[in-house]
């Protein structure tokens, strides 16, 4: 009865372990609970390629003329969690950082879609070129999306 008891034990203890996201030490404290829900979805990637494109455009067909710009990040990697199939993030920069969108995973295109305000472009730049990067997206049955970049741990110099 007792190895009963002790396989039982260690199988939910198992399950309890499988539902926590790849890479969830990097995540913040949950002060408001808000990954309390299942874990629906993890997209977790390592970042191995990026380019920059930046753009303005000028539609001729509008009144009064608008101009707008554009950066863009565009990260390319490798799956790293168990039916992860997200190979390219793109991310968007949103001048004033007030109505950003939420994160987006398109299955069928394998892109993740990130919104970051501009002030946050410089603090990426120097990230991808410095350090191995990494991109989660997590989505909860609750309805919470969380979507960070990070690195992994790095020892101080």
């Amino acid at each position: 009865m007792r190895k009963w008891l002790l396989v039982c034990a260690l199988i939910v203890s198992g399950a309890a372990w499988a539902v926590e996201p790849m890479h969830g030490q990097f995540l913040p404290d949950d002060k408001d609970a808000l990954r309390s829900g299942e874990l629906l979805e993890q997209q977790l990637l390592q970042v191995t390629h990026y380019h920059v494109a930046t753009s303005i455009q000028r539609p001729s067909d509008v009144q009064p003329i608008p101009i707008t710009a554009h950066t863009q990040l565009l990260l390319k990697g490798q799956p790293l969690n168990r039916g992860a199939s997200v190979m390219q993030v793109r991310i968007s920069f949103d001048g004033e950082g007030k109505s950003l969108k939420k994160p987006a995973f398109n299955a069928a295109t394998r892109t993740l879609s990130l919104q970051y305000p501009a002030s946050q472009y410089a603090v990426l730049l120097d990230l991808l070129r410095h350090e191995r990067l990494y991109v989660q997206f997590i989505r909860y049955a609750n309805g919470h999306i969380w979507a960070d970049l990070h690195t992994g741990m790095v020892k101080a110099r």
